[in-house]
């Protein structure tokens, strides 16, 4: 059985289903206000009726039906009637089995009165407001947003309208105006709209040739909600002067007075002489229509007030839930600026128009932020990012469009002669005041003038982005702009990497093994196992050139893991032709070696090849071994204890901490081939060659070089001390069988 769950706003619950079997039919009170509920999930119907099964509305209770597929509940809606309210998923059988019911319910049963509340776990699959509006749905929520007092606030408002409806149904002219005037609202998009239409509509609906406004509380993005104020969104000719402003600057006592009354008392006011009809609504919007004159109303005016007051309610939650849906969709919340997907819907319409040969797009990167966030804090870095935000709008607003397109970067829109380096960096010669501390920062830009942009809005970002790489790797606090040079670059590594995934899925790669020798004795220790690429046309691509985009793409992983095991098999295959003391030395990526699974990948291999691990060498980089030094200690030390050697590679490259070395209990030094390439005929040359087999001889590790290509190198080696080396003077990198050809022939010399 699950545990029990509470909802983190109220307290409704979610139960396990009842041991006993919940009747799914019709009940047999109609006392009470009938719900269906109609949800393949029967944890939402235990869920709901536990959240509703113990309350009274209008002093009557509920009962509920059960339905849990739209085929069973067609079946039942047949025969049942008196139904309030139908709970009704979207998603069931189909993706749209849930409208499909709701069509079955409105055009073929007739069933105009009963309340529908949509609901849905996927709000992927939330209905467009066409979807509403032509199936006559009443109201559209998410399960994870509809806790118990939502749930009870939705099913109240529900069932009032169901009540008036149905005592008002002898007066087909005033219901048939409210739900042309909802529907025709339900189609609005934008309070402001809606707000408009609601003034329209009640002045029709009641015959009224009054004047008015409605006024609502609003909170600009970025902002706090203390900063919020009352502004009059909609009005009618004579309150025209008054739009778009915030309602103290109205000098009318009396008018602000009902207006006051009614949001602090949360009700409607009917004076004598004015009007404030309140709008309640579960999101606590506060919304109110004043008249300029007081309301004499029969009761059938009242009830459709009532009605369509109801109706008003449920359609301001969903503007205000379509309102925030949209401020999620375009808008930063933090700074108030447009996100990405605003920024490609601007900088699509500029490419599209004359703008674009005029136009450049920037990215603008905070540097070292993330270093100040984990150092001061997030809430810190917030403030840090606003003040950024707020000295951009104040220096480009009014002219260019702003955007916040990642954690710490800002895009920037407009014409070539504002979106300069000189003016954008110059924002940043001056601290910044945040939490009354002076923070001075640095930025580093990339841009794109837009007439040198080919594609569309997401080809500018990223070619943008492109150009902000670039100015990070050369010099932070500066600038690049984009060239189409960067582009092809960028497109060839792509292609390459394609390339490289598809070779390596079928099978392009091969190995190669250069053979490692005692220079003293001219004996064959072992092989360096060398991963090469050769493409379908013939074509060699270097180590160097693929090697880094397999790192780039995580692709190495399995690169690697494929190396390690080959390898492992042609040691056993050598040895099975009798060279039982042949060594294979094999390389490990960095992005190989901190792999989380690169343990458990060198334990299979061994154990799966049955290859003698004292005879398997894992070559790591220099660099990579300072980069973490107390995992690697660890890492080597699991290593080691399987009974495999390291050996550093490209010793003398990385600028590696001495004291660092100490620590790691690694076998062997490897010579870069660059210091090898030093030793000439001048005494004073190869020193650093020299220096490096005495810092092994010290630490009681074996050397090898690489790169050896001429006697005078070997003898130079061997006269330092270096008895192990490999490189074209003694042979090339062969394939296996060329490798075993070359051992035959070493055999019989």
């Amino acid at each position: 059985m699950n545990p029990t769950m509470h909802s983190s706003e109220d307290d409704l619950v979610f139960l396990d289903e009842p041991e006993h079997d919940e009747f799914s039919g019709a009940s047999k009170s109609h006392s009470s206000w009938r719900v269906m509920i109609i949800d393949d999930d029967p944890d939402v119907h235990s869920a709901t009726t536990f959240a509703l099964g113990s309350l009274e509305i209008q002093h009557r209770p509920l009962s509920f039906l059960h339905a849990y597929s739209a085929e069973e509940a067609r079946n039942i809606l047949k025969s049942e009637t008196d139904i309030a309210i139908i709970l009704l998923d979207v998603v069931m059988e189909q993706e749209d089995a849930g409208l499909q019911l709701v069509n079955y319910i409105r055009k073929t049963l007739k069933l105009a009165d009963v309340r529908i509340i949509l609901r849905t776990g996927q709000p992927g699959y939330a209905p467009e407001i066409d979807a509403i509006r032509d199936y006559d749905i009443n109201d559209y929520k998410t399960k994870s947003e509809l806790t118990r007092t939502k749930l009870y606030t939705a099913v109240t408002s529900a069932i009032r309208s169901y009540e008036q409806i149905c005592s008002i149904s002898a007066s087909r002219r005033g219901l048939e105006t409210i739900i042309n005037a909802s529907t025709e609202l339900m189609a609005t998009h934008g309070l402001n709209n809606f707000a408009s239409g609601v003034l329209s509509q009640i002045t029709a609906l009641l015959a009224l040739t009054t004047e008015g406004f409605i006024c609502a509380r609003q909170t600009p993005l970025g902002k706090d909600t203390d900063t919020e104020e009352l502004h009059i969104i909609a009005t009618t000719p004579q309150f025209s002067a008054l739009l778009n402003q915030s309602l103290p600057t109205a000098n009318n006592p009396a008018m602000l007075s009902v207006i006051g009354r009614s949001l602090s008392e949360r009700k409607s006011i009917f004076d004598p002489t004015a009007t404030a009809i309140y709008f309640n609504n579960v999101a606590k919007k506060e919304f109110t229509l004043y008249l300029d004159t007081g309301l004499h109303l029969n009761e059938m005016d009242k009830r459709l007030l009532d009605v369509f007051s109801g109706n008003v309610s449920v359609g301001l939650d969903n503007i205000v839930l379509n309102s925030r849906l949209h401020n999620y969709a375009f808008y930063d919340l933090l700074t108030g600026l447009s996100n990405r997907l605003k920024l490609l819907q601007t900088l699509n319409e500029t490419l599209e128009s004359h703008l674009k040969t005029k136009s450049a797009l920037s990215l603008i990167d905070i540097d070292h932020f993330a270093e100040t966030n984990d150092a001061l804090g997030h809430q810190f870095g917030d403030l840090l990012l606003s003040s950024v935000a707020q000295r951009l709008m104040e220096t480009f607003g009014q002219h260019c469009h702003l955007a916040r397109v990642g954690s710490d970067t800002f895009a920037l829109l407009g014409d070539q002669n504002l979106v300069c380096p000189d003016r954008i960096l110059a924002l940043f010669n001056t601290p910044f005041d945040v939490d009354r501390q002076e923070v001075q920062l640095t930025a580093t830009i990339g841009l794109i003038k837009l007439d040198e942009c080919d594609g569309d809005g997401s080809e500018a970002l990223k070619d943008t982005n492109i150009a902000l790489k670039r100015a990070k790797t050369h010099q932070r606090g500066g600038y690049e702009y984009f060239t189409r040079n960067m582009g092809v670059e960028i497109r060839e590594r792509v292609l390459l990497m394609h390339a490289l995934r598809a070779a390596f899925e079928h099978e392009r790669l091969f190995l190669v093994y250069q053979p490692q020798i005692d220079m003293v004795s001219g004996k064959v220790l072992g092989a360096e196992a060398l991963l090469r690429w050769k493409t379908d046309e013939g074509k060699f691509i270097p180590p160097d050139q693929f090697i880094p985009i397999a790192e780039y793409s995580g692709l190495i992983v399995d690169i690697g893991e494929w190396v390690l095991r080959s390898a492992c098999h042609e040691l056993v295959h050598l040895r099975r032709l009798g060279y039982t003391d042949f060594q294979m030395a094999i390389n490990v990526s960095q992005a190989q070696f901190s792999h989380p699974l690169f343990m458990e990948t060198l334990h299979k291999a061994l154990e799966e090849t049955k290859v003698p691990p004292q005879f398997v060498e894992l070559e790591i980089t220099e660099s990579m071994a300072m980069k973490d030094p107390d995992l690697l200690i660890k890492t080597l030390h699991q290593i080691k204890q399987l009974g495999v050697s390291i050996s550093i590679d490209d010793f003398g490259t990385g600028f590696s901490s001495l004291s660092h070395l100490q620590k790691l209990d690694v076998d062997k030094l490897k010579i870069d081939r660059a210091f090898v390439n030093d030793i000439r005929l001048d005494a004073n040359e190869g020193s650093i060659a020299k220096m490096i087999v005495q810092l092994g001889q010290n630490l009681g590790l074996a050397i090898i070089a690489e790169g050896v290509e001429n006697k005078m190198q070997a003898d130079t080696l061997v006269s330092f001390g270096c008895h192990l080396a490999q490189g074209y003077f003694y042979a090339k990198p062969l394939t296996r069988d060329d490798l075993h050809v070359w051992l035959k022939q070493k055999d019989n010399q």
